[in-house]
């Protein structure tokens, strides 16, 4: 764990982002093939994490795992524009010597790979043997494919689509809605340590699409608190909760860029696999499967399950093995060639 600095980055609005960090997760032998993990949303590089704090995949990946560190290195970065030790709205601008905030600048997904590969090369890695990534991680897997099909020998996505959805965009637009119109936001500039609603409103209406109506029918059955439906105390906790931890200015950013991200007109050529997860309001198969049948050299997988979008953060022993099979498929053809 820690942070490697690449300097100044051009992004595609061609604006110009001077000392550049990004803070990484490192797990495994470094002389072992290099795997990237690619965060969701309001993940950070924590995917493995340690015994007494587990990462958020730490179900999928450590030794033995689907993902074996035994076998292989796997590399996570908390992503540009994030909260966890990587440049963002909270970073000082060397320009002013105060905190970017509301002044950051607007980023791409395509932004944040390209800061993911100056990243390894300086980190020493020359080649990946996969990315992996769900929701706004699959998002930059696709673009590290897109990108880099030089670089990486296979691209695993989960719970993604080649380009993000109206569904999407129109959920996101609520919560950027909700977050710039809080009167305490002031335009990014909000006091240190105050409650913007707003922001916790945002994160309320993220949640409803993470989840099967299934899902939060059979949990809650309308059953009710003293004062709510438990439903609405659970989405009050989970604002609250994302508030404490999250920056709203890197939540905004995030979202933004997760607007803009479309490859439906790429061919890869690195192997893909895709798996998409039944109920997902924002990333559906339907957007997905005859994109990745049109692709030269991929394939798709669907997983039946109640957890919607969040599928790919559970349920480990419904899809994990077919990202072990496609890792091992990989190394294998690789050995072929090289033997």
């Amino acid at each position: 764990m820690g942070t490697v600095s690449i300097g100044q980055l051009i992004l595609e609005s061609d604006q110009l982002l001077p000392e550049v960090e990004l803070a990484y997760e490192r797990v495994g032998k470094s002389s072992a093939p290099a795997v990237l993990v690619c965060h969701a949303l309001t993940g950070d590089q924590y995917a493995v994490g340690t015994a007494d704090q587990p990462g958020w995949w730490a179900g999928l990946i450590g030794p033995g795992k689907a993902v074996d560190t035994e076998q292989f290195q796997v590399i996570t970065f908390n992503v540009l524009g994030g909260c966890n030790g990587s440049t963002g709205p909270l970073s000082i601008n060397p320009e002013t010597g105060k905190p970017y905030r509301g002044t950051f600048p607007e980023l791409t997904i395509r932004d944040m790979v390209k800061a993911e590969r100056k990243a390894l090369e300086l980190l020493g890695v020359d080649h990946l043997t996969a990315v992996i990534g769900g929701s706004l991680g699959g998002m930059k897997t696709l673009e590290w494919a897109r990108l880099y099909q030089e670089f990486l020998d296979t691209a695993i996505t989960l719970a993604v689509t080649p380009y993000y959805g109206d569904y999407g965009v129109a959920f996101n637009h609520i919560g950027i809605q909700a977050i710039e119109n809080d009167p305490e936001f002031q335009a990014g500039d909000y006091p240190a340590g105050i409650r913007l609603k707003g922001f916790e409103i945002a994160r309320m209406a993220g949640m409803v699409t993470y989840r099967s109506s299934r899902l939060f029918n059979g949990r809650f059955g309308r059953a009710r608190g003293d004062e709510a439906f438990e439903v609405q105390s659970y989405l009050d906790y989970q604002g609250r909760k994302l508030a404490g931890r999250f920056d709203p200015n890197s939540y905004l950013t995030l979202l933004k860029a997760m607007n803009t991200h479309d490859v439906g007109d790429a061919e890869l050529s690195a192997e893909l696999l895709s798996i998409s997860y039944s109920h997902d309001l924002l990333y559906p198969g339907e957007l997905m499967i005859p994109w990745v049948e049109n692709q030269p050299n991929a394939k798709w997988k669907a997983i039946e399950t109640d957890f919607g979008h969040d599928g790919f953060l559970v349920e480990f022993e419904k899809w994990g093995h077919h990202v072990q099979d496609q890792l091992h498929k990989s190394v294998n053809a690789k050995s072929h060639v090289l033997a």
